[in-house]
């Protein structure tokens, strides 16, 4: 029998130290491999085979890392505002293949108004990104879809990203999806609460590695 597979999950008290402890973590426990298809063909990345965490308090500020002096920043407040924008407008441009936005773009107000209407414990409001063809795009989405769960008087979110980049995608993503969490919350009228996010892609490319090694 083959090797198995080695989940990992991380707890985390924020999105800066979920941050830190993901790129210790991948370092220690990351699979180095080459890439064959996607971005930075032909070159190596260490990749979690499978990763949870949960981030208990992600609307502590700042949204973006906490970077030591003299190491580039993954990403800043205006780039995670950008992002959250970017989740809720189904504005395409010519050469998108797609964009989060459009697929929920009606999902969103949907879950709002069905939590209003049908209560705290509705358990089926789950909005997806991608549809039956997805796997035909030559790349194709990377967050497949945003859970949500109302438990103990706030709005949580469980995330799955097929495929994602820590050092260039982790920190803008979860950014933007924690003030989405946050607009919808207050439009629901409940606490914001947790973001558990979980992959099977998450990964360092090769040129990342001295850079998480230095946090």
């Amino acid at each position: 029998m083959s090797r198995l597979l080695n989940p990992i999950s991380i707890v985390a008290f924020d999105l800066s130290e979920a941050f830190w402890k993901c790129c210790k973590s991948i370092l220690k426990e990351g699979y180095d491999y080459t890439i064959d298809k996607g971005s930075f063909e032909g070159t190596k990345r260490k990749e979690f085979d499978f990763i949870t965490v949960q981030i208990t308090n992600p609307s502590n500020r700042p949204l973006y890392p906490d970077i030591p002096q003299g190491l580039p920043a993954p990403c800043n407040m205006d780039q995670i505002e950008e992002y959250m924008n970017y989740l809720i407008t189904s504005d395409k441009q010519e050469n998108e293949q797609y964009t989060y936005g459009e697929y929920l773009y009606h999902q969103i107000p949907t879950v709002i108004e069905r939590y209003k209407k049908d209560g705290e414990g509705c358990n089926q409001l789950y909005m997806t990104i991608g549809d039956q063809y997805s796997m035909d795009m030559p790349d194709p989405p990377c967050l497949r879809g945003i859970d949500t769960r109302i438990r103990y008087g706030a709005l949580h979110f469980m995330v799955y990203f097929r495929s994602w980049d820590l050092w260039a995608g982790f920190p803008v993503n979860l950014g933007g999806i924690q003030l989405l969490k946050e607009y919808m919350a207050k439009e629901i009228g409940v606490d914001d609460g947790e973001l558990i996010a979980c992959s099977k892609g998450l990964h360092l490319y090769e040129h990342c590695w001295d850079l998480a090694r230095e946090l």
